[in-house]
């Protein structure tokens, strides 16, 4: 007779939440997948993608075994061969070119598609041996290097609030995050808040479900926020509402700061933001007498040119309004710097310093230097900007290109190698949520399928392919969690036992009770810091490149955002048959008045463009976006939906911190397409 046996585990997807939970085995097979109840935060519930997990772990696409090229680079031809095969030829190719050209040669670049400490991105997994190769450093910038950049300057940290306080909030301003698809374990401590009489704002360029569910939507111009914060805070000092107790004994560079809100009153925000004047000044006021106020800012709104800067000032809202006293106020952001660094990446094997290349950076960064690209974790061809001309350097016969996998992507059909990866419920992880603070355990709960191994596994065993003997190398993967966990006190038996961990801090948390880890301990309205990498002393408004073009310098008429699709994690989940019929196929959100004046009309296949490239979608006719902007969820293949993937039309630009990218900060135009072009995504 058979048994069922429940075994703890965690979502690895880039999401704020990392769910704990657990999955049923029975008879050495996965039977059941549900969120564990037990968990403070997640408490039980998946989103609508994982919720499937189970079937991407059995799809028929999966990819089960090594394969080798044998056609031309990007056609997708590969022959099975051997593991022993595989990395055999793989780690003679990997030393020939370390013999001829250096290490530095080889670009690892590892995405977020997990971020385990172990397997994947929290613990740079693979690091150690890159080092021992005297690799290049890979900068992976993609997520949230500009906000938080812009949040280290204020508070020294880009951790923030506990979510879990959004419960004590009274005033809740959901800033630029869409959080009932991106986190949405976070609503039922809105929920909590609303029932104690909280209120609750979306500011938004889009009206998103969030919104719709929000007491208010203020539809802002893209790339304006920094100019809205100042703005409100602006409204805070006609009040006489500023925190002056707070402000002297907590905050460094108040004059200066002061005098940059003063250049901000609300009719010239109104002309900025595109937000009528009355409704900036109605929610100055409520800012200006709502203790404790909460803001949830999260990626989104830091993807442009001005996107640091934007994180920047809405950091220093609770620096005026004093809200960082309470449980419930301040910002929320990421609570990864609470979070332990992981396991030593031991940049000591390196032999000499080498460059770092950047990952947003890759079309500009694949030149003849680049002899291997090592992609794990990663789909560039789906999820990085200007896709156009990262096509053609993966094109590059003599780009020796290894991708680690679990799926056939677009840029699995550029791979001379393909080495398949195992999915979650068969490898051991531990993570932490960036949305919460709780380390999660991942137990393996079933052994891996075909010939997939771990990204762990796979370089212990190059390295002793390679005959590296360096012993860290070597470590196991319950070494590597205990090496992880003990950085924030947590033993591998707590944390395993019950699946999760609470960070060792009070609850509730108010997170700078004891001061700022700044370099003055205060919360720095002017920061030297920021002044000596050239950037604006105090804290103030820059705009994103499509808000500063005036209309008669645009190349093309309209910003284009790339929101997150309610049914994908970035292009996780996009080839799940089920998904992609709920997705609707690729579409484009266009406002009533700009369809009209294209000749476009609902439902129609219409091309989007710019001087990057095109790509094709059906037309959303809708007046969840303004006039001017227009909205492409991102998140589907390429090879999948005709092209369709509005990353190429993405610049390969940079933001004003951290070289983040800027996906939400370009120009676009949409035309329908002619009676002789055909469109149809294979949905």
């Amino acid at each position: 007779m058979s048994t069922s046996l429940p075994v703890l585990g965690a979502c690895p997807l880039d999401c704020p939440d990392t769910c704990s939970w657990v999955v049923t085995v029975r008879d050495g097979e996965a039977v059941g997948l549900r969120g564990n109840r037990d968990h403070p935060y997640t408490r039980g519930a998946l989103c609508v993608k994982v919720n499937r997990y189970l079937e991407q772990v059995r799809s028929a696409d999966r990819v089960l075994h090594p394969l080798k090229r044998v056609g031309p680079k990007g056609s997708g031809r590969f022959e099975r061969i051997s593991l022993d095969q595989a990395l055999s030829e793989i780690a003679a190719k990997l030393t020939s070119i370390v013999e001829e050209h250096g290490g530095e040669a080889i670009w690892p670049y590892q995405g977020t598609g997990t971020l385990g400490y172990v397997q994947g991105e929290s613990g740079q997994a693979g690091r150690r041996f890159w080092n021992a190769l005297g690799a290049s450093r890979h900068d992976l910038n993609i997520c949230a290097r500009a906000g938080n950049d812009g949040l280290r300057y204020v508070n020294g940290t880009p951790g923030g609030m506990d979510p879990e306080t959004f419960a004590l909030s009274r005033l809740i301003l959901l800033w630029g995050t869409n959080t009932l698809t991106s986190g949405h374990h976070l609503w039922k401590f809105v929920q909590d808040a609303r029932a104690a009489g909280a209120y609750v704002v979306a500011i938004d360029p889009i009206r998103t479900r969030t919104a719709d569910q929000a007491d208010e939507h203020l539809p802002i111009r893209p790339g304006t926020d920094a100019a809205l914060a100042l703005g409100l805070l602006h409204v805070v000092l006609e009040e006489g509402a500023e925190d002056r107790a707070y402000i002297e004994e907590h905050t460094t560079g108040w004059d200066e700061f002061e005098a940059e809100i003063r250049r901000h009153p609300p009719a010239l925000v109104a002309e900025i933001t595109g937000l009528p004047e009355e409704r900036i000044r109605a929610l100055g006021v409520r800012l200006a007498h709502t203790r404790p106020t909460g803001i949830r800012a999260t990626m989104g709104i830091q993807r442009h040119a001005g996107g640091g800067a934007a994180m920047r000032v809405i950091a220093c809202i609770p620096g005026v309004t004093g809200d960082w006293r309470h449980p419930g106020g301040g910002v929320a952001y990421s609570t990864s710097g609470y979070a332990p660094t992981g396991p030593d990446p031991r940049d000591d094997l390196l032999p000499h310093p080498v460059r770092t290349l950047t990952m947003t950076r890759l079309a500009d960064g694949l030149d003849e230097s680049v002899k291997c690209l090592w992609v794990y974790a990663a789909n560039p061809l789906g999820s990085t900007s200007d896709q156009n001309r990262i096509r053609a350097a993966l094109a590059r016969e003599d780009l020796f290109t290894v991708v680690m996998e679990q799926f056939p992507t677009d840029t699995v059909d550029y791979a001379d190698y393909v080495l398949p990866a195992t999915m979650q419920i068969e490898h051991l992880d531990v993570h932490h949520g960036y949305g919460h603070m709780y380390m999660v355990w991942n137990e393996p709960a079933v052994e891996p399928p075909g010939e997939c191994l771990s990204t762990t596994e796979t370089f212990r065993r190059l390295a002793r392919k390679m005959g590296l003997t360096e012993p860290s190398l070597y470590d196991s993967d319950l070494d590597l969690a205990e090496q992880t966990l003990a950085q924030v006190g947590i033993s591998v038996e707590e944390c395993r036992k019950q699946g999760w961990a609470r960070l060792r801090v009070a609850d509730p948390f108010v997170p700078f009770a004891e001061g700022f880890p700044t370099p003055s301990g205060r919360l720095e309205f002017v920061s030297a810091k920021a002044e000596a990498a050239g950037l604006p002393r105090v804290a103030g408004y820059v705009p994103s490149f499509t808000a500063r073009t005036a209309p008669a310098d645009r190349p093309h008429p309209l910003v284009m955002i790339t929101p997150a699709a309610h049914t994908f994690l970035n292009t996780q989940f996009a080839n799940n048959p089920e998904l992609r019929k709920r997705s609707k196929g690729p579409r484009v959100m266009v406002n009533p008045a700009d369809a009209a004046s294209r000749g476009l009309v609902d439902g129609q296949a219409a091309r989007v463009f710019n001087g990057n490239g095109e790509f094709r979608a059906y037309v959303e006719v809708s007046d969840r976006v303004a006039q001017g902007v227009v909205a492409a969820p991102k998140g589907h293949w390429p090879k999948l939906s005709a092209g369709a993937n509005p990353n190429a039309l993405v610049d390969e630009r940079d933001a004003d911190m951290g070289r983040g990218p800027v996906y939400h900060d370009n120009f676009v135009d949409v035309a329908p397409l002619s009676s002789e072009e055909q469109f149809e995504p294979l949905v």
